[in-house]
């Protein structure tokens, strides 16, 4: 039986994506998920990108993150190569404002299926998270971890809501721009 090395399978189709990607490495991080990161281009380095998809399962991948823009081919490659959940991280684009990313992802044919989150930093945390969900299945200690992850996040909005009651709108935005 393969030694579980990493969790997490990063994949990104450049390193203009590593950015946007960081996000989720730093969010994989909080959570003490270990992961691998990679660059492969689905159209230019196919070879590697096979080379990446295998090493990660060898190395006990769970879940694969691919950060891609422009066509985005990314996530369906890696879909087509394993049996392992890949979520698709759009990356913000120049051309047609990332549509072009997230469309690539969203309209994946029936059999490579890849979940999609939303395009850019955002996105980015999101794809991490869910990937964390997708392993604290099995793993109750992790799901306590997202369980105060979320209330946590919760609690920062009641107390935001709870400011604004106070001083008011005009206040609250002026001490939320310092």
């Amino acid at each position: 039986m393969t030694k579980n090395l990493i969790d997490i399978a990063i994949i990104v189709g450049s390193d203009s994506d590593l950015e946007i990607i960081n996000e989720t490495v730093k969010t994989l991080t909080e959570f003490e998920i270990t992961y691998k990161i990679n660059i492969a281009s689905a159209h230019r380095t196919t070879h590697h990108l096979k080379e990446c998809i295998e090493s990660a399962q060898k190395s006990g991948a769970k879940v694969f993150i691919a950060g891609a823009g422009m066509s985005a081919a990314l996530p369906g490659a890696i879909a087509a190569e394993t049996v392992l959940p890949v979520i698709g991280v759009p990356i913000m684009g120049t051309s047609l404002s990332s549509l072009d990313s997230l469309f690539s992802i969203v309209q994946m044919p029936r059999g490579a299926p890849v979940a999609c989150v939303a395009v850019g930093k955002s996105g980015a945390v999101n794809a991490a998270l869910l990937a964390i969900e997708i392993i604290a299945i099995t793993n109750t200690h992790l799901r306590d971890k997202l369980i105060k992850y979320k209330k946590s996040a919760a609690d920062k909005v009641i107390e935001k809501d709870s400011n604004l009651q106070k001083v008011g709108i005009e206040t609250f935005i002026k001490e939320r721009n310092k």
